[in-house]
């Protein structure tokens, strides 16, 4: 049995190899780190620019904090961009002029911050809240996001994919008559690509964070990593015994890609609302890691609960699924 077992990690070895796994996981390390040491960190958008068209020169408060505006055209085709703020002075009362971003909330922040440049008072200055600068706050968002899009996705792909290798192989029949488990089977795989993920989640969580800052975050991170590895690696690994070909199993990555990962990221990051993403399991997952990257407070019982739930129906679901089809093979 030790034997048969050892046999079986020997082999997963050699399939993750074969199929370049751990060189993919290096490139991705790689490209995502140059990615946020040499670009995202340096990224520094100013604050929205406001233009003013004040024809008769009456705003001299806000004049030396905005870019004037020769014509109201000037005024309209600068503010096209969604992001600009315009302040027409030409009547009594200045007005407000901008195209909207589409976030209610981004929008009501740009018109606050071109009525503030009119007021002569001295501005309130703003309390600190938290302990991050700019540039962490920045390389912990990033780094969240870069790595639950590879446990996600590539974690999705990886397992599966050497299944479909053992299966051209005809490795999926010689294992029906071997004295091992079926469990033991989906355990040894499991594993092997969950720990290959932790290691990646802490190369790349002390990489781009920092030692200090990185292994003060890296218990937290690596339990949210362990749950979405293990979610998504049986994710794929039941839809790879499912589904016959390759190609269908690429369609089916696509959608999960497009329609199931990206609205985690828009509700996330970019502020939208939908009264909807609160029943999107992966929503919760993508949030947890976030989380555990700025060092909020651990999700409550009932988070660990589905997750282990989930965790246990998959692999119900996965050891039933490799039953029916090893007798298929056999």
């Amino acid at each position: 049995m030790g034997h048969a077992l050892l046999s079986l990690v020997k082999k997963d070895l050699r399939l993750m190899m074969a199929s370049k796994f751990f060189l993919l996981a290096l490139g991705s390390l790689i490209l995502y780190s140059c990615y946020i040491h040499l670009v995202y960190v340096r990224l520094d958008q100013g604050i929205y620019p406001v233009y003013l068209y004040d024809p008769h020169s009456l705003q001299s408060v806000a004049a030396p904090k905005t870019v004037k505006a020769d014509t109201l055209k000037q005024l309209h085709e600068a503010c096209s961009d969604g992001y600009s703020v315009g302040i027409d002075a030409s009547g009594q009362i200045p007005r407000i002029y901008m195209v909207s971003s589409g976030l209610e909330s981004t929008d009501n922040s740009r018109a606050a911050y071109a009525v503030s440049l009119l007021s002569s008072t001295d501005p309130t200055k703003a309390e600190i809240i938290g302990s991050h600068d700019k540039e962490m706050k920045s390389r912990r968002e990033i780094t969240c996001e870069f790595l639950f899009f590879e446990l996600s996705a590539v974690g999705f792909l990886g397992l599966a994919s050497t299944l479909y290798k053992e299966k051209q192989m005809g490795v999926i029949r010689v294992h029906s008559t071997l004295p091992v488990s079926r469990a033991a089977f989906i355990l040894t795989k499991l594993t092997l690509f969950v720990l290959a993920d932790l290691i990646f989640s802490v190369l790349l969580t002390l990489i781009n964070l920092g030692p200090l800052e990185g292994f003060s975050v890296l218990p937290a991170v690596m339990v949210q990593a362990g749950i979405l590895s293990a979610v998504m690696a049986l994710t794929g690994f039941f839809s790879a015994i499912c589904l016959q070909g390759f190609r269908q199993f690429s369609l089916l990555y696509l959608v999960f890609a497009v329609f199931i990962t990206t609205p985690v990221f828009l509700a996330g990051q970019t502020g939208i609302s939908w009264d909807w993403i609160v029943y999107h399991p992966m929503y919760h997952l993508f949030m947890a890691m976030k989380y555990a990257y700025f060092g909020v407070k651990p999700a409550g019982i009932l988070y660990y609960t589905a997750c282990t739930a989930a965790i246990i129906l998959l692999f119900t679901a996965v050891r039933q699924a490799l039953v029916r089809e090893m007798a298929k093979e056999g």
